[in-house]
């Protein structure tokens, strides 16, 4: 690449690489060569819509030379295998959330990549927007004083309600708790560190679900995982946090956060987005006080971008694979406990990160003349 910016490419061309495609082909530090798929009609028809020449199979996104970092947004099953395909063929990966679907993968993903002397990164980077880095500084100042506990809700009916091919969401690897719990635990693990031990029950309302909407509408399918599972986490400073992942509750209730600490409460917004308000309560007071939110909120792709940047400056970047490998082993110990019915210990830990400066800015070109 020119002018020091970072080659990527994507093996996936599916419903979210458009969330990613919109950011990527914008951030001026960053190449978009290729774009590719197992499908390879999927990959001309997004890159002809975003004006990326260089289309195919994912051979040639691992193949290329000015490849730099893989983006993998492949399904779920698939995310380590591309990703060690990636670390095999010399690449850096981003990859879609979670990393692994179960912790020898992820293990054998993330020791490839030490191995290499290359980097993995990983979904969600929700939390580097600018309504969870505002959080997190406001915590790290002592807004609220020594962080005590949280509550999260996650609750609505299902995804089958809307999705067109719902049943990978209902089946081993998906359901409420891994499908949405990254966003949820990896919000909580910036706000307490690491998870230590977990305990929670879970529960499956129905054994078959039908498809609402698309050209499957009618049909029937089974489901596998519980759709509703309630979580306790202990983190390794002694705070707790109860969550709740629902896909059997008829109130929708999205991207509930409380943070509670010595010194007051913040009500923080959806982790499942970038932006949102942010609100803090001290005791004694009868209403909540918006906090001004500060930073970029550009969407899906800001995490490569701190990646690319990083790579070319020599520094840690902040959704790295052992945060996503830190989050997978809590929600498998999560999974774990709901089986079992008792506590399970975490052995993982998160490696802590410095919040984005607030004048990071993902649309200015700061490459220029950084060495390739």
């Amino acid at each position: 690449m020119t002018n020091g910016k970072v080659g990527v490419a994507l093996i996936g061309a599916g419903n979210i690489s458009t969330q990613y495609l919109d950011n990527l082909t914008k951030f001026p530090d960053l190449e978009v060569v290729a774009i590719t798929d197992m499908f390879p009609e999927a990959a001309k028809a997004r890159a002809e819509e975003y004006g990326v020449e260089l289309h195919g199979t994912p051979e040639l996104a691992l193949e290329h030379p000015d490849v730099e970092i893989i983006v993998n947004l492949t399904i779920p099953a698939a995310h380590a295998e591309v990703g060690r395909q990636a670390i095999r063929a010399g690449k850096h990966v981003w990859s879609e959330k979670p990393v692994a679907l179960d912790r020898e993968s992820g293990r054998q993903l993330l020791a490839e990549a030490d191995a290499a002397g290359l980097r993995v990164g990983c979904a969600p980077d929700t939390f580097l927007g600018a309504g969870l880095q505002s959080a997190i500084r406001a915590i790290r100042n002592g807004e609220i004083g020594r962080p005590l506990s949280a509550q999260t809700v996650m609750q609505y009916p299902g995804p089958d309600l809307w999705h067109p091919n719902p049943e990978f969401l209902f089946q081993h690897g998906a359901g409420p708790l891994f499908d949405m719990g990254p966003y949820y635990v990896t919000a909580l693990v910036q706000a307490f560190g690491s998870a230590r031990r977990v305990a929670a029950m879970g529960s499956k309302a129905w054994e078959v679900r039908k498809v609402h909407t698309g050209p499957k509408e009618g049909q029937e399918f089974t489901v596998e995982v519980p759709t509703h599972v309630s979580a306790q986490i202990q983190f390794e400073e002694g705070a707790t946090s109860h969550s709740t992942f629902s896909f059997q509750s008829a109130y929708m209730n999205f991207g509930y956060v409380e943070i509670s600490g010595t010194e007051g409460s913040l009500l923080v917004p959806d982790p499942n987005n970038f932006d949102g308000e942010l609100k803090i309560i001290r005791p004694g007071e009868d209403d909540w006080t918006v906090i001004p939110t500060t930073g970029p909120s550009n969407g899906r792709g800001m995490g490569v971008l701190d990646m690319a940047r990083s790579i070319r400056t020599g520094v840690p970047h902040r959704a790295t694979g052992e945060l996503a490998f830190h989050v997978l082993d809590t929600m498998i110990a999560i999974s774990e406990s709901v089986d079992s019915g008792a506590f399970v210990d975490v052995a993982s830990s998160a490696p802590s990160s410095e919040p984005l400066p607030e004048d990071w800015a993902p649309e200015a070109a700061t490459l220029d003349g950084v060495p390739a």
